[in-house]
């Protein structure tokens, strides 16, 4: 899973290489951006379904459950899409929220007619590849992400080689990958759902499911809307273009460290209550890994090499960016433990209390910018790295809390004994 995660960030880098190599690149790579800005936020809805299925679903019936909840989650997606591709909501809203510009509109529209279409098929390999996880099959989803990049790079050097690289193949790239990936995810969905035909283990309900899924929505969607917020903060500081670039540079890279580890709260799920002390042993060393990989980037000389060579960021760039790297420092030690925390929430069924954390985190990070800008501006892309650190404490904090009231509670066994004795 961690691999298939890791793996999956190639996506956007197979993708942006293509486009780079069109004709007025800069043109068609922004359009692509403002369509996938977009596809991105109405996309978290349908992610939330893999981590519901992979909690929730233990046989067909279960799964039928969720197929309804899919059905009516793209409904409204879909809707939606068609809203703003084929009326004025979506030129107002490319313009307007998106700020581009009056000519890229018909580009943007265009492409996200397409990128639409992968939500669909998001959905589909994400409610199996939920079930498969659940069934311990994960090297099957590294399996089609595999081969997911490998029809993306073949596609992408078809458009290449024809001289056809337009906003629109960024998007026909990325559809194509997520269909061959969800093939492979279905394909090996449907054999696992027939293994457990005659499993009669009591099912969840579609009104206990609708209670699990929809905190995880909300949770998704401001997690999504944290990176717009400080970039909007960040064109307040001295020196605008440092400060976005700086920031830019090493969000992605810590992302890219942290995306190994971003299936924390899985272990949890699948493993927590039958391995309680293996599962704490194996988080409390995996979650050293991402800030000391991060902390050689800084302290050595491999980060400028790094920044240099991998990057292509110049000289001055690459200091900045390794400036803001520190600061991310915290937040690559607390995030481990925060998707362990929120697995232990996911385990017990509390993901409202997940959500508190979430808001927690996003209001911290919001009054921290606030705070930065006014008093700090020459700081540059710094507010932005520290005000997520410091927003992933305090999230840290309220999950924790969250979490020791939950372990504090009664469980179902012991509920019913009590009764017993009463009786």
């Amino acid at each position: 899973m961690a691999l298939s995660s890791s793996l999956t960030s190639l996506t956007h880098i197979i993708i942006n290489g293509t486009l780079s190599r069109g004709e007025n690149a800069t043109f068609v790579i922004a359009c692509y951006a403002v369509a996938f800005s977009l596809f991105g936020i109405i996309e978290r809805p349908i992610i939330s379904l893999r981590q519901t299925s992979s909690a929730l679903v233990k046989n067909p019936h279960s799964f039928k459950t969720i197929t309804i909840l899919f059905l009516q989650v793209t409904g409204i997606i879909v809707f939606i899409s068609l809203l703003i591709s084929y009326t004025r909501v979506g030129d107002w809203l490319f313009v307007h929220f998106f700020n581009a510009s009056e000519d890229m509109v018909y580009t943007i529209s265009q492409t996200f007619k397409v990128i639409t279409l992968v939500v669909i098929f998001s959905g589909i390999r994400g409610i199996y590849q939920g079930f498969m996880i659940n069934q311990l099959e994960t090297k099957w989803i590294t399996i089609g992400v595999v081969l997911r990049l490998l029809a993306m790079l073949f596609v992408a050097y078809v458009f290449i080689q024809t001289d056809r690289v337009t906003s629109m193949v960024g998007a026909l790239i990325f559809l194509i990958g997520m269909i061959i990936e969800m093939v492979i995810s279905v394909w090996r969905g449907q054999r696992l759902l027939w293994k457990q035909k005659n499993n009669k283990e009591p099912s969840v309900g579609k009104k206990e499911m609708q209670q699990f899924y929809t905190p995880l929505v909300f949770f998704f969607v401001i997690q999504t809307l944290l990176i717009p917020v400080v970039y909007a903060f960040l064109a307040k500081t001295n020196n605008i273009e440092a400060g976005i670039a700086s920031f830019a540079l090493a969000y992605s890279i810590c992302q890219l460290l942290l995306s190994f580890f971003m299936f924390t709260h899985q272990i949890v799920l699948q493993f927590y209550d039958e391995n309680k002390e293996k599962v704490i042993h194996f988080i409390v060393i995996i979650s050293l890994i991402p800030a000391l990989l991060l902390g050689i980037l800084c302290v050595t000389k491999a980060g400028p090499w790094f920044m240099d060579v991998i990057m292509g960021a110049d000289p001055s760039l690459s200091k900045m960016t390794i400036m803001v790297l520190t600061f991310f420092l915290f937040r690559a030690l607390l995030f481990p433990w925060v998707d362990f925390l929120n697995g232990y929430l996911m385990l017990k069924k509390r993901t409202k209390k997940m959500l508190m954390g979430q808001i927690a985190n996003f209001v911290t990070v919001f009054l921290c910018l606030i705070v930065f800008v006014a008093f700090f501006p020459e700081w540059n892309g710094i507010i932005g790295a520290a005000s997520i650190s410091i927003g992933e404490l305090t999230g840290l904090g309220v999950v924790l809390f969250n979490v020791v009231r939950v372990s504090k509670e009664p469980t179902s066994s012991a509920l019913k004994k009590n009764s017993l004795k009463v009786e």
